[in-house]
């Protein structure tokens, strides 16, 4: 994973009031819970008495307690209590478990995954979708890395083969380009596909500006979108498990109508076929290896896998970076 980044890794109806809720994600075990003000807590889910997982212990107030013997964690992951002790007793310094900064926006909770410091990054998530988007999630567990599954998104020339039978169908199979521009950390592709005619598919450089709004974003490091129209949009959310598992988040957001009823039938027929979209990936890209990509790694590559280097390049250099010196810590 790259540090120093905002990861989306849970819905926040996955984390409920009351409940501790244990998750490996970015591949470390952590527990998630509601505070009293509903705010979110997120710890590593190994207790520092013994190392049981606090996930299957009692959220008490503001603080998560441990099944085994009920040490109860604070939110900054300092142990507030030793019932074996006595109430009264103070509590060692040491008795305390690391702790990972949290957000809550967007329906959505984020975790920042590196080292602390004065001023965090704005929350990397499409700009112009709000709560007047109506929107359904389909969760799905993949056998790679993360890597995998975002370049996945960055293929136009994949879509005739895996898609044959539903975006794809047409046999579009000439990429021409694709137009690649960034915007800080955000990748906008344009894509064009058409009918093999016989002619050349032409380079991004032959192809003068590109016109409307790019069909595809990647917003490092986890979150892509494809731009269906201002009202419909498909957001992909690749949640790290480990360096070999990803759960995809796929969410289909509409703002089509208002009518109660008939908004959440969309709601449904987007999700549905944003599903069988999603398995007909899940299918093919389960199999490449390795199962995780890099910027060299001995491929043989066509013109319209640049984006796919491009985000490969991108993320070299994110890495590179998160190995500096930090110069910016609390």
């Amino acid at each position: 994973m790259i540090p120093n980044q905002w990861y989306a890794v849970l819905e926040s109806k996955e984390v409920p009031a009351g409940k501790p809720v244990g998750v490996t994600r970015l591949g470390e075990k952590l527990v998630f819970w509601r505070t009293s003000t509903r705010e979110v807590a997120c710890a590593r889910d190994s207790c520092a008495h013994r190392g049981a997982a606090l996930s299957l212990g009692k959220v008490q107030g503001d603080h998560v307690a441990c099944p085994f013997h009920a040490l109860e964690y604070d939110p900054s992951g300092a142990c507030r209590l030793i019932p074996a002790n006595g109430r009264s007793a103070p509590v060692p310094p040491n008795f305390r478990v690391q702790t990972f900064l949290v957000r809550e926006a967007h329906h959505l909770i984020w975790v920042w995954y590196g080292a602390p410091r004065s001023e965090y990054p704005p929350l990397p998530f499409v700009p112009d979708i709000d709560d007047s988007f109506a929107y359904s999630t389909f969760p799905s567990h993949w056998g790679v890395h993360y890597s995998r599954c975002i370049e996945n998104q960055l293929d136009a020339a994949h879509v005739p083969f895996v898609h044959y039978n539903t975006i794809g169908r047409g046999h579009r199979t000439t990429i021409d380009g694709p137009i690649l521009r960034w915007e800080g950390d955000h990748l906008q592709i344009w894509t064009y596909a058409r009918l093999e005619d016989g002619s050349l598919a032409r380079k991004a450089e032959e192809m003068g500006p590109p016109e409307g709004l790019p069909r595809l974003t990647f917003y490092f490091p986890n979150v892509w979108q494809n731009y269906l129209a201002a009202y419909i949009r498909i957001v992909l959310l690749f949640t790290p498990i480990d360096e070999e598992n990803t759960l995809v988040y796929t969410r289909f957001y509409h703002r089509v109508m208002r009518i109660p009823g008939l908004r959440q039938l969309i709601s449904w027929t987007g999700k549905y076929f944003s599903r069988v979209i999603a398995l007909q990936d899940r299918r093919v890209v389960n199999t490449q290896r390795p199962k995780k990509t890099a910027l060299r790694m001995g491929e043989n590559l066509f013109p319209a896998d640049r984006p796919i280097v491009e985000y490969r390049r991108r993320r070299e250099e994110l890495m590179a970076a998160s190995r500096e010196p930090a110069k910016d810590k609390v």
